[in-house]
């Protein structure tokens, strides 16, 4: 049977059933693999009777059950003769497996010699279906772009395609009058207008990590700080705001090494200074004077003065975003170094996992290539040829028996007849002489116990026998995984029962 369920795992897979590689045998099947192999046979052999059925097997009993029937009755509608019904699937035992996958198999389309001989992996599978489908749009007969429909010019039509070329654009989500009175729309920031599709996609790419890290930083730590989201946004804010603070603190201390630093701090002071407004003296601005002194604005420049207001307004919220950006990059450059580090050590496996695949690879090619159709019908008929030989065997020895039978009973009746003969002739003797008596005797006590002799042997023939037969319906009833069966069954039923005392629940509460 290991040669069939060879053949039967092959073509199933073939049908486009995905069977793990460990399965080697029909008794390895499970019922969510049994009801999916079902389902690929009957959508190949009857699209429009196996598209309607579901190929995953469903969570609940009733569902299963529905869909065990379901099954039953497409195997029957295709001209599945045996006894079945859904404990074929759910509670499945070996023989009736068998026999149902070799019936959906004969029923499978005969494919030609050519695709025959193709593999059936699934690389193997997904480029036949990428070659077919090019096949078909290579068949489609071209058109002009003057006699193409116009809701068919813009995705069949050349037109004037464009490199991928991005640029950065500005969208501030503060500063709302900026945006209103004087930033540039998002189609007139770019230096080409062919680049605007590119740089919003990039643009909403961002937006969309973002969101995304914010999302598995709340549920890899936020969820664990047991806050809202709210709560935990703040706390992080503060946090950073605490750092923020401290790394000034540390960068304010003089240093030696710090003098172009200091130069930067003061040229950045300075133009802070004049985009604040005009002050005379060259006094230094304190703290807050660049939101204070916008009041001194007159309207008669208010545009421009507006401008370097918000643009002043826009450098403070730089500085601070500049902070934030150099201690998350310190971080990512620690991390960086750990990656580094990561690195070798992958290249170092790498190195070693080359040399494997090499070796394995030299391994690969001396194997034989994916066995086709063609191989299994050559070992198909091998196993017919051996099942023709065992029969004449058995016929042969059927034939012996038959013959050592014959002359069995010949030489039972042969000595049947030498035995009343004899003792016809020694009872005649036994009335004249002793020791005739004595030997009458022995040879009726000899003929008796060769008759016990072979009851006893026919008997231990019977029970051989007997215990052969007891022994090929042990054999039948473990292929039946009957202990199993009777276990799935007593869990499937204390499920319904949950299921029906969870309906009744509802019923009470409607």
């Amino acid at each position: 049977m290991e040669e069939v369920d060879r053949i039967l795992i092959h073509s199933l897979r073939q049908a486009g059933t995905d069977i793990d590689e460990d399965v080697q045998s029909v008794k390895q099947f499970t019922s969510e693999l049994i009801v999916e192999a079902v389902v690929k046979c009957l959508r190949v052999i009857d699209p429009a009777l196996g598209n309607g059925l579901s190929h995953l097997l469903p969570p609940g009993m009733s569902a299963r059950f529905r869909l065990g029937m379901s099954l039953a009755q497409a195997c029957q509608d295709v001209g599945f003769k045996g006894e079945i019904g859904y404990q074929t699937f759910l509670y499945s035992n070996e023989p009736e497996i068998r026999s149902l996958f070799m019936f959906l198999v004969e029923k499978l389309p005969r494919e030609s010699a050519e695709a025959s001989d193709q593999p059936a992996g699934k690389s193997a599978l997904l480029q036949r279906a990428i070659a077919a489908q090019i096949k078909a749009q290579l068949s489609v007969p071209w058109l002009p772009p003057s006699c193409r429909l116009p809701i068919h010019c813009k995705t069949q039509s050349s037109g004037p395609c464009h490199r991928f070329h991005t640029e950065p654009l500005s969208l501030p989500y503060s500063l709302q009058e900026y945006w209103r009175y004087y930033l540039l729309p998002v189609t007139a920031q770019p230096s080409q207008h062919s680049s605007v599709p590119a740089s919003l996609l990039e643009n909403h790419i961002s937006e969309l990590s973002a969101a995304q890290e914010w999302e598995s930083e709340w549920n890899s730590q936020g969820l664990l700080s047991r806050l809202t989201p709210e709560e935990y946004r703040s706390r992080k804010k503060a946090r950073l705001q605490k750092r923020i603070e401290e790394q000034l603190r540390a960068a304010a201390q003089p240093r030696p090494d710090t003098h172009g630093a200091t130069r930067s701090t003061s040229d950045l002071a300075e133009l802070l200074q004049s985009f604040g407004g005009a002050s005379t003296g060259g006094d230094v601005l304190t703290k807050g004077t660049r939101f204070t002194h916008t009041e001194k604005f007159t309207f008669t420049q208010v545009p421009v003065r507006i401008y370097y207001v918000f643009l002043a307004i826009n450098c403070a919220a730089l500085i601070m975003t500049l902070t934030a950006m150099w201690s998350e990059s310190s971080r990512k450059l620690s991390e960086i170094k750990d990656l580094h580090d990561k690195i070798r050590q992958s290249a170092e496996e790498a190195k070693k996992k080359e040399s494997l695949h090499k070796q394995l690879q030299t391994e690969y090619e001396t194997l034989s290539k994916d066995v086709s159709r063609s191989a299994y019908t050559m070992r198909i008929l091998e196993i017919v040829g051996n099942i023709k030989k065992q029969k004449e065997e058995i016929t042969k020895i059927l034939s012996d028996t038959k013959e050592l039978q014959k002359e069995i009973n010949s030489l039972t009746g042969k000595l049947d007849r030498t035995f009343a003969v004899t003792d016809e002739l020694v009872f005649k003797d036994a009335k004249k002489d002793e020791s005739v008596r004595k030997s009458y005797k022995y040879l009726a006590a000899l003929h008796e116990n060769c008759t016990k002799l072979i009851q006893t042997i026919e008997d231990t023939g019977t029970i051989l026998r007997e215990i052969r037969d007891l022994e090929e319906q042990i054999e039948t009833e473990n292929g039946k995984r009957t202990v199993s069966n009777l276990e799935k069954i007593l869990e499937d039923y204390k499920a319904i029962r949950q299921e029906n005392s969870a309906l009744a629940e509802k019923i009470r509460e409607g």
